[in-house]
Order: structure tokens, then sequence, then C-alpha cells
């Protein structure tokens, strides 16, 4: 699971997580896979070299190699997702940065952030919420089925430190 934990201070119970979606193509794969694929597209027109076939196919395996370099690029664009969750002394801070720059956030006094986690019901299986100061926001949005209970044990545990309770 692509997250972070890091400890502010000298106290343990102040903290931040970041979370971000997994990206399974770094950017030195997308070079090399559109690279490949582009090679690969090229090996069959030796043949045609010098014929007016050419001319006729080679467009189209152009439009293709583009196709694929733009879906992988708003692939990338789409994952460009942080979620950051401040906890501190008296206040549990989350901060989601959505792929077009807008922030959205959420404050609640840490003694009344309630973590809860549906298994079933939610719009995805073991939906992981936060709720306080009259509003549940959802965290990790973009983990998988697997992940969310992962990190609702790790948020648990951490509230729990700090005497909340999770539900």
């Amino acid at each position: 699971m692509p997250y972070k934990w890091t400890h502010t201070g000298e106290n343990e119970n102040l903290a931040c997580l970041q979370l971000w979606p997994h990206s399974s193509l770094p950017s030195g794969g997308f070079v090399g896979f559109i690279a490949i694929t582009f090679a690969l597209i090229l090996l069959p027109l030796f043949p045609l070299l010098g014929t007016a076939v050419l001319w006729g196919v080679l467009p189209f395996l152009m439009v293709t190699v583009a196709a694929i370099w733009l879906a992988l690029k708003r692939s990338y664009h789409d994952h460009n997702i942080l979620e950051t969750l401040s906890l501190e002394a008296n206040d549990v801070h989350l901060r989601r940065r959505n792929p077009k720059g807008d922030q959205q956030e959420w404050d609640c006094n840490v003694y009344w952030a309630k973590l809860s986690i549906y298994p079933s019901g939610g719009p995805v299986p073991n939906y992981l919420t936060l709720t306080g100061n009259g509003r549940e926001v959802e965290i990790g949005a973009f983990l998988s089925e697997e992940e969310r209970p992962v990190l609702y044990a790790e948020l648990s545990d951490f509230l729990a430190q700090n005497n909340q309770p999770a539900t």
C-alpha cells in the first residue's frame, strides 16, 4: 500500500499519514513501454519500405502509438491524488488534493473523530470513513478492497493510542 507515516516532534502521537494511489508503471517504464511499442509496430513495416502501401498503413500505426501515449498520460493525471491525514494533539485534519489541483479539507476534534469500516453496504467493499464535526468523509478511496482493512487497523491502533474509540 503506498503510504508514509511521519511523526513530528518528540511526541509519537503527533503524526502525519500520506496516502497516494499505486502506480504500477513508473515514469521510466512509461518511456520504455512507448519506445518498445513504437519499435514493435514499425517492425512489420520493413517489408513495405519503398511501396505505396507503407504510406497507407503508417498513419494508422502512428495514431495507435499516439492513442496509447495519451491514454497512459491521462492515467497518470487521474492518479495524481494525495491524501494527508494529520493527527495532532487535539485535532484530526484530512486534506485531499485531487487530480485537477483542487483541495478538499475536513477537521475534527480528535476526541470526537470516529473511524468506521463498512464491509458491505457502502459504495465499495470495505468502505473506510472518518466521522466528526457533523460530517462523514471517505479516506483511501483509491485503495484496493484488501488495502482498506489494513489501513483501518493501523488508524484504529493509532487512535486507540490516543484513547480514541474506533468502531
